[in-house]
């Protein structure tokens, strides 16, 4: 098996979902911890926004 192979198939059980439980500290957070929580809300609210709409 390839190490891609190995890598999908590694990720291939884990859950898909929103607002999963995921523990954050904003006092250990770095610049790029910050930027990746924006990306992740406004990649929510696209979704919720395309679900509306259909």
């Amino acid at each position: 098996m390839t190490e891609q192979n190995q890598n999908n198939q590694n990720y291939s059980n884990l859950p898909a979902g929103q607002n999963e439980d995921v523990e954050f500290s904003e006092a250990l957070a770095d610049t790029n911890d910050q930027q990746a929580q924006k990306r992740a809300a406004r990649a929510d609210q696209n979704q919720q926004n395309q679900q509306e709409q259909e």
